[in-house]
């Protein structure tokens, strides 16, 4: 199944408006913050965006699905890709469909009438990244917004659904919606990512009930071990492979589909487990020089961007691999979850 360009990739999550700045050690001390560290922000953090608004900063269609959206459109032909999640009534949500509009990425955001549009500021200190996120009208996403007639209709146009693990802290409804969707059509592919270690820790009932309507599940190895040590059990503890493996063997809605785990471990070989199949496959990573490294973050945004796009290309399991390891390399040579201008070509390692 190719892509045709008719928005045939949907994706959910929560829409951020990242502000990166550098700055120096104080603007940290100021706010109470750490250099490489991630945390939602508290009223003491209010200030911190106009702050670094006022500074020379980058403002970048955020949140990790939106990231995913946007590499996947970078490779896809235009008019593919289509992001939905919750904004505010205000400027940060102009800014963020600007920044969306430039990447080619058509969004259909509910706006909150109360909530303002979520935020992450990206304190830059030399090599180190300070994250700190106001999800704010993000968290505020309806299912009446997806099952409205306008939105619905694009999701039955839709032939791929990628959702992030971070909405199942929001609306756990629209999920299932979607995960549902694809199960009931023969030609609709559920794909699923788990975001951050805590998902599976502190929100496992909420993963667990979409876990029968994975087509493909997207992690990597500090999110896959977090996985298997809130499930427990035998898988507790095993190597990355085998927790792929059981992940991959789980029951599934439906059986005429097999499932596919990928998992990615940095520099080490992403690691595949397709359901049925006794052993792993392991493709390596693109090289990069350490030299040409500017900034990882959203590296595996990048990722399951290129490799999303692949499986809607309808490339093999090993070529959609290595699109995600080529639009992740590109990225971390940017400035953020970003990709070159101008865009670049796709082409086999």
């Amino acid at each position: 199944m190719g892509s045709t360009g008719d928005f045939q990739l949907l994706c959910l999550e929560n829409p951020l408006l990242d502000i990166q700045a550098e700055c120096d050690d104080s603007v940290l001390q100021k706010y109470s913050l750490k250099a490489n560290d991630a945390i939602l922000a508290e009223e003491s953090h209010m200030p911190l965006y106009n702050d670094l608004l006022s500074r020379k900063h980058a403002l970048i269609a955020g949140g990790a699905a939106q990231n995913t959206a946007r590499g996947a459109q970078y490779i896809l032909p235009p008019n593919s890709a289509l992001f939905i999640g919750c904004v505010g009534k205000d400027e940060y949500a102009e800014k963020l469909r600007s920044a969306c509009a430039a990447a080619g990425l058509r969004v259909e955001y509910r706006v909150d009438e109360k909530q303002p549009t979520g935020r992450c500021g990206v304190v830059i200190t030399g090599a180190n990244r300070s994250l700190c996120t106001h999800l704010a009208a993000a968290n505020e996403y309806k299912l009446e917004h997806l099952q409205s007639p306008e939105i619905w209709d694009l999701v039955k146009k839709a032939k791929y659904y990628y959702v992030g693990g971070y909405h199942l802290t929001v609306c756990v409804p629209a999920v299932m919606a979607l995960a549902k969707e694809a199960a009931e059509n023969p030609e609709k592919i559920f794909i699923m990512n788990l975001s951050a270690p805590f998902i599976p820790q502190f929100f496992k009932q909420q993963l667990d009930e979409t876990s029968p309507y994975w087509d493909y599940l997207i992690g990597n190895e500090t999110e896959t071990a977090a996985w298997a040590e809130a499930q427990g059990g035998d898988v507790k503890g095993k190597s990355v492979q085998e927790i792929a493996l059981h992940m991959a063997g789980l029951k599934k809605a439906n059986e005429g589909r097999k499932r596919t785990v990928v998992i990615t471990q940095g520099t080490e070989p992403t690691v595949v487990a397709v359901q049925g199949e006794e052993k792993v496959r392991e493709y390596p990573v693109r090289t990069i020089g350490a030299e040409e490294i500017y900034d990882t973050n959203g590296a595996g945004d990048a990722f399951a961007g290129g490799f999303v796009a692949g499986i809607v290309q309808g490339k093999s399991l090993e070529e959609s691999v290595d699109m995600g390891q080529w639009l992740a390399k590109l990225s971390i040579k940017e400035l953020g979850p970003q990709y070159p201008s101008p865009k670049q070509t796709y082409s086999k390692a």
